[in-house]
């Protein structure tokens, strides 16, 4: 149940980060308000994680997933350059995420 948890942060992240985009630097209405209610469900949800997962490793998988997703829909969805060095960027942070996990989740 802890990585469901976990993977409704991550959602609830990355929906947060594409709302932002589209908020214009806060000056639309409702792309801001889906900012700031992802990020708060983001983060009620990660607090419940870290009740019974490692902070090192819950983070790692949040920010890592968060990281990866939302630089895939920034060059898929919304233009923007898909160069060699950026995806090899995003495998490096997928490649880290599973290290740390292989290195001793405990949850």
């Amino acid at each position: 149940m802890v990585y469901v948890t976990l993977a409704g942060a991550i959602i609830s992240e990355i929906l947060a980060t594409t709302s932002m985009k589209y908020s214009e630097g806060f000056s639309r209405l409702w792309p801001s308000l889906g900012t700031v209610l992802g990020y708060v469900v983001a983060f009620v949800l990660l607090a419940k994680t870290l009740k019974t997962m490692d902070v090192g490793t819950a983070y790692a998988i949040w920010s890592g997933a968060g990281t990866a997703v939302v630089a895939a829909i920034g060059m898929v969805f919304l233009g923007e350059a898909a160069s060699a060095a950026r995806i090899v960027g995003v495998l490096l942070v997928i490649a880290g995420v599973v290290v740390l996990n292989l290195g001793g989740a405990t949850h």
